[in-house]
């Protein structure tokens, strides 16, 4: 047989294999993401009753997922003040228990919500993020066929677009020890790229997680993952630009998965249409895989 049939057949075989180990619906997917980035969210601006509904539909996924509440219940209430106005915010965490190192944590991470509305206008924030928080449905549905060696944190933060409030209320009041988390992994906007490319932020700052970036390869080349961004390579420096930061800080490593801004970063027109299902899908599977490698490391 022709050369290029094996390399289809290799291809084909790998994506199926992929997609059985990650054990995700596609469709589920997609569909929280147009949910999440419709109008009745009204954008999701922290303090919102947009934001109030997206709290409600990110406890009933953990819910229906058997995602555990990490404390006694899914809500971590903060408040904070900013340019003369107060701000309630609310984490939604949930704990699935590792099954070797039950003590041991990693954090999954992506924030819930955007920039609400302004001048009459929904910014829907369909890459940024419902598609992380969209990836955290996927991790818990990966893991009732998968269960996690290390115990795993799936949290959804607020007021990340007010200034990283609830990952920097979390780090402050972790709930589990720091000294017991041992990674963050933080998703926020993953679902879109011209190139194929998926950044992974962090590998500048543990040779753990070095390896584990460097070492993954793709069959198919659907979703190019690129280590950098880390302020060493001449692109921009994307270690302070979400949640991971707060982790960085605390002496947590991390690694931010996202892609590059694309025209409709922070613009109303961030809605479903735009975003690349084929691209996004392959995406989750892909942090899926590098978390696989994360789990059966030793830190």
């Amino acid at each position: 047989m022709p050369k290029i049939y094996y390399l289809l057949l290799a291809c084909f075989l790998s994506v199926n294999f992929s997609s059985s180990q990650s054990c995700f619906s596609k469709s589920s997917l997609l569909q929280h993401v147009k949910t999440l980035s419709s109008d009745s969210f009204e954008g999701r601006r922290t303090g919102t009753e947009g934001a109030i509904k997206t709290k409600k539909y990110i406890i009933n996924q953990f819910y229906s997922l058997k995602v555990k509440p990490l404390g006694k219940t899914f809500e971590q209430s903060f408040s904070f003040s900013q340019h003369r106005r107060d701000y309630k915010g609310v984490n939604v965490l949930g704990f699935i228990k590792g099954t070797l190192k039950p003590e041991k944590y990693i954090v999954i991470s992506a924030h819930y919500d955007h920039e609400g509305v302004k001048h009459e206008r929904i910014y829907n924030g369909a890459d940024d993020n419902a598609s992380g928080v969209s990836a955290l449905f996927s991790f818990a549905e990966h893991f009732q066929e998968h269960p996690p060696k290390h115990s795993v944190i799936l949290a959804a933060f607020d007021a990340e677009e007010l200034g990283l409030q609830g990952s920097k209320y979390y780090v402050k009041h972790p709930v589990v020890p720091s000294k017991q988390i041992i990674a963050n992994v933080n998703m926020d906007m993953i679902s879109r790229s011209d190139k194929n490319e998926l950044f992974a932020v962090g590998t500048s700052f543990n040779e753990n997680l070095k390896s584990i970036v460097k070492s993954y390869k793709s069959t198919c080349g659907k979703v190019k993952l690129i280590a950098g961004h880390d302020g060493y390579d001449g692109l921009d420096n994307w270690t302070y630009s979400s949640d991971h930061a707060s982790f960085y800080k605390a002496g947590i490593p991390f690694l931010y998965f996202g892609v590059e801004d694309h025209e409709d970063y922070h613009k109303p027109t961030d809605d479903y249409e735009n975003i690349h299902p084929e691209f996004y899908t392959e995406a989750v599977n892909v942090i899926i895989s590098v978390f696989k490698k994360i789990d059966n490391s030793s830190f």
